[in-house]
């Protein structure tokens, strides 16, 4: 009876076992080929869920099933009007089938060499046969340019403003390069396809880059000389309509005063000759006041004056005595 049951508990070991390395699990982000002694039988095996095998002699190889990265490094591309530029870009790539997949490239790592060369060859085809400009513009939208004039003519035309139309094609040189690199990805079967393509950076080249900077630098100077010459040229104008309107102001001004002190003086003219014939008392009175007003402004403690006794404006202090 002992034995029995020893022989039964191995038996079941052995078919636990067995059952072990017969089944595989799958989940949904991952697919699988099945290969007997190294040499893959069946087909790919895309649904998830649990698969059988057979024991020992059946192996299964799992592949991811989603979007994978290809970075690649940044290469320095001469662009079709002689400038050169380093672009860097990256791509996301997934295997559409495991067993061309496994048979052509084995496993990701070379996946991702062959991709480079690839992807960096198309890039560097497509790139040199394209201009700066269209390389780094999206679309075609025209810019507005601002042109300063030299000399500043009138208030309105001090700027004036010029369309230009700059060809850009940024997204149609990266389409172009994903379609290439699908083709030759299907002429080759190499179970692979490349989703989405961009450009993560466009720069210069470093030796070029600091003369583009100091080109930049001297033409923003420029243009900042020109605004602070029209806006020189603006302030002297309205600094001389001011000095002309403060001269027309006080001289108009002027004008009116020396109007109004003019018919002042005529009025009191008029007082004065009308008061000085009322009555020959009235003008004595008048004689008298202004002789003194006119002591009050000529005497003082340190004025000496030498006169005949029968000068007039002595006449009235010779009267006192």
């Amino acid at each position: 009876m002992k034995g029995k049951v020893i022989a039964s508990l191995i038996i079941m070991a052995v078919v636990i076992f067995l059952l072990a390395e017969s089944i595989f699990i799958l989940d949904e982000t991952q697919q699988a080929i099945i290969t007997q002694f190294g040499k893959p039988v069946g087909g790919a095996i895309r649904n998830a869920g649990v698969h059988f095998k057979m024991p020992f002699i059946q192996k299964v190889i799992v592949f991811d099933k989603r979007l994978l990265e290809w970075d690649g490094e940044p290469q320095e591309i001469p662009t079709k009007d002689n400038k050169f530029i380093k672009i860097d870009t990256f791509a996301r790539w997934r295997i559409i089938d495991p067993l061309a997949f496994y048979k052509s490239v084995r496993s990701e790592a070379v996946a991702q060499s062959r991709l480079d060369d690839i992807l960096d060859g198309t890039i560097r085809d497509e790139i040199a046969n394209r201009a700066l400009q269209e390389i780094v513009r999206n679309s075609d939208r025209p810019m507005v340019i601002p042109e300063i004039e030299q000399e500043v003519k009138s208030e309105a035309d001090t700027l004036s403003w010029r369309e230009v139309m700059i060809p850009g094609a940024r997204e149609e040189i990266a389409k172009n390069i994903l379609d290439n690199v699908k083709k030759k990805l299907e002429e080759l079967k190499l179970g692979i396809e490349v989703v989405d393509l961009k450009f993560k950076r466009i720069d210069y080249n470093p030796k070029v880059q600091e003369k583009v900077f100091e080109r930049m630098i001297s033409e923003q100077k420029r243009i900042a000389e020109k605004y602070r010459a029209i806006g020189q040229g603006e302030k002297q104008r309205i600094l001389g309509k001011q000095d002309q309107k403060k001269k027309e102001i006080l001289s108009e001004a002027y004008r009116k005063a020396q109007e109004i002190r003019g018919q002042a003086d005529a009025e009191a003219t008029k007082i004065y000759a009308k008061a000085y014939n009322k009555s020959p008392e009235s003008r004595k009175f008048y004689e008298f006041i202004k002789t003194l007003e006119t002591y009050k402004a000529i005497f003082d403690t340190s004025t000496t004056m030498i006169l005949s006794t029968d000068n007039e404006l002595l006449k009235y202090i010779k009267a006192t005595k």
